[in-house]
């Protein structure tokens, strides 16, 4: 999988000349302050400038800008008519647009659709500084402002709108977002490859019609490419044919008593012919999808769609894809080749200044706070969760900077950023321990079509020798000034307890006393449409993790994450999930329900009520599907069944399902009956209870709540991992915000993990500490006091257990801290 342009060969452009900028300007007065009379290109963002490494605006200009070009910003403009979007005068090439970090409805609607009032990409937290569907807006203002300039657009919010989509918030199949935008083309995944390459050739005096096939981009046609061989969707998820099994027992069988050796033939010589090099099967192919007058009123067409666009995900053997909308197509040429590592180091080497753009004075942008002493140590994530969208956006092959440029880059946030404690916050990505974890076999890695890499199974071929992320953590403990490196992304828990050497050196030296992990959902039935593995890996890696905390003097905890109202989950699955939590005297403290991102096969699924994870048919592969505003709220109740604002709506659940024993003022009881005593049964539910730490708590909160001597003692080093709403374990990546983890929360049930979300031109980065790809992950952090199991396994919801044993007090794990081990289901 190479490509055939290294990033940083390309022949600089002329106006190289005018060196770097402090800052890329965003005025015509920093314009003239630099000697430019225009730009080159000019990009348009939904966010607030922030010149950082985690930011896909500031990545992508800067990157830009060392091919020489001259870049100007203009963020969050207004869009209310195209003055602001002549700000800077007329591009000379370009205009590149982007809705920013997150999809810019899922930074302005709750999954419960109510309008948010803040921002966490804008200064001073303000909600309102950007449009709905933002690209299309943008887009509409630059194409008034100078029509003849190109409009290239790309980021979270076009990556994963680049075909026929469901749109949860009008509930409706919406057209490819290149048509709706009537853009010129459109970049998505990482946007380094394909967008050098085409502003190379605009440069070069090409036109959008000479530039079809580049790989990472899509474009709109009138019909295929040529020299290009198309095959239908449907013959490609078809039962292949089997071979009759050979009778062993017939005349001449190879395994037969009666089978007698046949002496081979004499040969003549022939004389060898040298053919030339065969074409791959998946080279100048491509895919016929269903079109979008038929994906929108078929559901099981759309479900079949998206199952396609999944198995072509893989750069080494994706096809392009073909849509129709109309008397026109759109061509989703195949993903760009991941970036290699000395390619990662350049791109994250650029001279970014680490701090928000001056015009915003001291005003500040809390995803900056967030992340601005974090590292992103490497970008995508081979977990395939379906409700996440890193794959679709930043793909399964991870791609790794060197421990030279990482540990670079804390010497500088060291030496740069204002106000820094010692106190590196994330080395991370969209999952905490991918680092360096590829595909053992070369030919494998090319060819393989799987969703995941680690579900059901872990494949034998994928490597889970964490010997480079412990080599990291340890050069990074040693850099002079640093004196403690924490690990805020989410850790792959099913991966880590193939080495535990990974785990003891994470709980000896890298965890602040708490420590977030994953496993979304207790159940089979939830876990096998989320992709996750069963609770089994989750009690393995406990034990562990325990265990070494324990050797090393620590008392720390594991933070779960979970998924309410995810498709495939029953009011039952609630129910036992809920008294999973309660057993092991955990306190939800935010909670947000799934959201259905565009793309996302969990997405699929909530739409079509088919499972695309297999093969999809009329008759069977039906999903359960929670909808309606009454039955997401039951879920995200019984989440919090320690809040008596749900105590009705759960009562009147429980009747309904015929588990009246769980109401009841007694341990195995979920919630107290109704009746005057509430108030003194709320008190007696919570007793002992302490809520879940938040990227709102500090420092002082956290070693309140047994965060003991593991916590770190450096000021204002909050340990991030306990962020809140929507988290998935697999973690953002990238520099630009994206996360298996899914999306943190604040207050608000804002999206945002403890970390920034989403990416920008294909930017996305994991919940490191990083922002992270919008849709990935949408867990919830729980509440952290004593999760002591006491060596008993969980109440099921179909039984009263009144036999059993207070859990231990005093905010102590039980004795193994591990408690009864339930199965992997």
């Amino acid at each position: 999988m190479q490509p055939v342009t290294h990033l940083f060969s390309y022949p600089r452009y002329w106006a190289e000349c005018y060196g770097t900028a402090p800052f890329l300007p965003m005025s015509r007065a920093e314009m003239d302050k630099l000697g430019w009379d225009s730009c080159d290109i000019v990009l348009v963002t939904g966010d607030a400038y922030v010149d950082h490494p985690s930011f896909g605006m500031a990545v992508i200009g800067r990157m830009l800008e060392s091919q020489g070009f001259r870049v100007g910003i203009i963020a969050q403009p207004d869009w209310s008519s195209k003055d602001d979007f002549m700000r800077l005068g007329k591009p000379n090439l370009f205009y590149g647009v982007t809705a920013g970090n997150m999809d810019s409805m899922i930074n302005r609607y709750t999954s419960d659709k109510k309008l948010r009032h803040d921002d966490a990409y804008t200064p001073g937290d303000v909600g309102g500084k950007r449009p709905d569907r933002a690209t299309l807006v943008y887009t509409q203002r630059c194409k008034e402002a100078f029509k003849e300039v190109p409009v290239v657009i790309g980021g979270i919010e076009a990556s994963l709108r680049r075909i026929a989509h469901y749109d949860y918030w009008s509930e409706t199949i919406r057209r490819s977002i290149l048509l709706d935008a009537k853009a010129d083309i459109l970049i998505y995944g990482n946007a380094e490859r394909p967008l050098i390459e085409v502003a190379h050739r605009i440069a070069n005096g090409e036109t959008m019609e000479t530039m079809q096939d580049i790989r990472g981009t899509a474009v709109i046609r009138k019909e295929p490419l040529p020299e290009w061989r198309g095959v239908d969707s449907s013959k490609l998820d078809q039962i292949g044919r089997i071979d009759p099994i050979m009778n062993p027992y017939m005349e001449g069988a190879p395994c037969s008593d009666d089978a007698t050796e046949v002496a081979p033939a004499a040969q003549e010589a022939k004389p060898v012919l040298v053919q030339p090099p065969k074409q791959k099967p998946w080279e100048k192919t491509y895919v016929k999808l269903p079109a979008f007058e038929r994906v929108k009123e078929d559901k099981v067409l759309y479900a079949h769609a998206s199952r396609i666009l999944h198995h072509e995900t893989n750069p080494g053997c994706a096809r392009a894809l073909s849509q129709a909308h109309g008397d026109r197509i759109i061509w989703v040429n195949p993903p760009a080749f991941p970036l290699e590592t000395d390619e990662m180091d350049g791109v994250f080497g650029l001279p970014y200044q680490r701090v928000p753009h001056p015009a915003y004075g001291k005003e500040k942008i809390p995803a900056y706070e967030m992340i601005k002493t974090s590292v992103n140590i490497m970008r995508g994530c081979f977990g395939g969760c379906s409700f996440c969208s890193i794959t679709e956006h930043e793909g399964r092959i991870i791609q790794s900077r060197s421990e030279e440029s990482i540990i670079k880059e804390i010497e500088e946030i060291r030496d740069k950023v204002p106000g820094f404690t010692g106190v590196i916050s994330d080395l991370g990505g969209p999952t905490a321990n991918m680092y360096k974890l590829r595909c053992k076999s070369p030919r494998a890695e090319q060819t393989c079509r799987r969703a995941s890499c680690v579900w059901p199974t872990i494949c034998p071929h994928m490597d889970t020798d964490h010997t480079p992320t412990i080599d990291l953590y340890r050069k990074a403990r040693d850099v002079k000034g640093i004196k403690k490196i924490l690990i805020a992304s989410g850790v792959r828990y099913d991966i880590a307890v193939e080495d535990p050497r990974y785990i003891k050196e994470l709980a000896k030296y890298h965890v602040g006393g708490y420590l977030k992990i994953a496993p979304e959902h207790t159940e089979e039935g939830p876990l096998s449409k989320m992709m996750k593995p069963g609770m089994g890996s989750y009690y393995q890696f406990k034990e562990l993790f325990d265990k070494y905390s324990k050797e090393a003097g620590k008392q720390q905890y594991l933070i779960p994450y979970f998924i309410s109202a995810h498709p495939g989950t029953t009011d039952e699955d609630m129910v036992n999930m809920a008294l999973w939590v309660k057993t092991n005297r955990f306190k939800l403290d935010q909670v947000q329900n799934f959201y259905p991102s565009p793309l996302a096969n969990a997405t699929t699924m909530y739409y079509t009520e088919k499972n695309p994870l297999n093969k999809v048919s009329r008759q069977g592969g039906d999903v359960f599907v929670v909808k309606g505003e009454r039955r997401r709220r039951l879920h995200k109740a019984l989440l919090r069944y320690h809040d008596p604002a749900g105590w009705p709506m759960i009562r009147e659940a429980l009747l309904e399902m015929g588990k009246g024993h769980l109401i009841g003022n007694g341990p195995d009881c979920l919630v107290p009956p109704e009746g005057r005593g509430e108030a003194k049964a709320e008190r007696s539910i919570n007793k002992g209870l302490k809520p879940a730490l938040t990227r709102h708590s500090n420092i002082v909160h956290q070693r309140g709540n047994g965060a003991g001597k593991g916590a770190s003692a450096s000021k204002g080093a909050a340990a991030q991992g306990a962020a809140a709403q929507g988290a998935s374990a697999t973690a953002p990546q990238g520099n630009k915000g994206a996360r298996s983890e899914g999306p943190a929360t604040n207050k608000n049930g804002k999206a945002g993990n403890g970390k920034p979300v989403g990416s920008q031109f294909g930017k996305g980065t994991g919940s490191n500490g990083k922002p992270t790809a919008q849709g990935a992950g949408q867990g919830k952090a729980v509440g952290q006091g004593k999760p002591a199991q006491n060596g008993k396994a969980p109440s099921r919801a179909g039984t009263a257990n009144p036999g059993a044993k207070s859990v231990a007090q005093g905010g102590k794990p039980a004795a193994k801290g591990n408690g009864a081990k339930r199965p992997a289901r």
